[in-house]
């Protein structure tokens, strides 16, 4: 008897997601809709494909056997949709970008835009926890993410590699320097970002290897206001080369030492299911125009070991 597509569909992304509300997200269906399409495939079959509704949510042998089998029909099924789409010449899809590097979100936005300006794009900064967030729960078809966690569901592909600069008043005794000496960070007040940050945890590295310890450290929330800190003379900062806007009142410059540990790696990440879809396409040829932008060219020794790709993780 034929298998019903829909049923197959709900499986798939349940067994994909393992979880009942992302994959009812993925899908746009409710919960009690999707369940019912599980219990029907199960009920039709007599055969149990989880091996409880609770979680951890496991697969039964022959659940697993499926998942096999339906990876290759729907990747094949968007193969087919994706030759069938080029055909036609259509390029107008919509995009939902998010991102923890609003630099790299806005170069990709433009870098899609020229190449096809009908398409629709929606773009949100977060950080990176909530960056993989919206792309686990389907709210987002691609991220651009720092250094990310280690998903299986997940592809991933080296955007650019970036390095910190020291961000200096400009009438600061050290701004005429061409390189800023990292020692000199002992007899200042440093102005950091909070915890979370991917920055913070750069320059947490960074003193953390060479040792050091500044004279004082003041703690503030965002870039913008350590920027006009900076501005005013209340201390000096790190930032990573892409968000060193021009400023008359600041200086930045490169310190005279950079331990490997703080590069920061950006990835266009996407779904494992949709790395060869007609939207990763686009995402990825206009994503490769931005790589000769990389402050660290991704083919330098450095950089192709902050980038390398990392176990368990599919390329995209």
């Amino acid at each position: 008897m034929p298998v019903n597509h829909q049923h197959l569909r709900a499986f798939h992304a349940v067994a994909t997601e393992r979880s009942f509300s992302r994959a009812a997200r993925r899908l746009n269906l409710s919960q009690p809709t999707l369940s019912q399409h599980i219990k029907s495939l199960e009920g039709r079959y007599g055969q149990a494909l989880f091996e409880s509704r609770h979680r951890p949510l496991n697969l039964t042998p022959i659940g697993q056997e499926l998942l096999l089998l339906t990876q290759r029909m729907f990747s094949t099924s968007e193969e087919i949709g994706n030759l069938l789409m080029d055909q036609r010449g259509r390029a107008e899809f919509s995009i939902r970008l998010v991102s923890d590097s609003p630099v790299y979100a806005v170069r990709l936005t433009q870098a899609l835009l020229r190449a096809n300006s009908r398409r629709e794009i929606a773009v949100q900064i977060e950080n990176s926890a909530n960056s993989l967030a919206h792309l686990r729960d389907a709210r987002a078809d691609v991220a651009i993410i720092s250094h990310p966690q280690i998903d299986a569901r997940l592809a991933y592909k080296p955007l650019f590699v970036d390095f910190l600069k020291v961000a200096l008043p400009a009438n600061h005794h050290l701004a005429s320097a061409e390189k800023f000496p990292l020692a000199a960070l002992e007899r200042e007040t440093l102005l950091i970002r909070e915890p979370t940050s991917t920055t913070r945890r750069a320059v947490d590295s960074l003193l953390s290897t060479e040792r050091l310890e500044p004279a004082h450290c003041l703690e503030v929330h965002s870039r913008e206001a350590i920027r006009e800190a900076v501005a005013i003379g209340m201390g000096i900062s790190l930032f990573f080369s892409a968000e060193c806007p021009p400023d008359p009142r600041i200086v930045y410059r490169t310190l005279d030492c950079q331990p490997d540990a703080t590069l920061l790696t950006g990835y266009v990440v996407c779904s494992a299911e949709r790395r060869r879809s007609a939207v990763m396409r686009a995402v990825l040829l206009a994503a490769a125009t931005l790589e000769p932008l990389s402050p660290v060219p991704l083919a330098s020794p450095s950089a192709q070991q902050a980038s390398a790709p990392k176990a368990g993780l599919a390329a995209v």
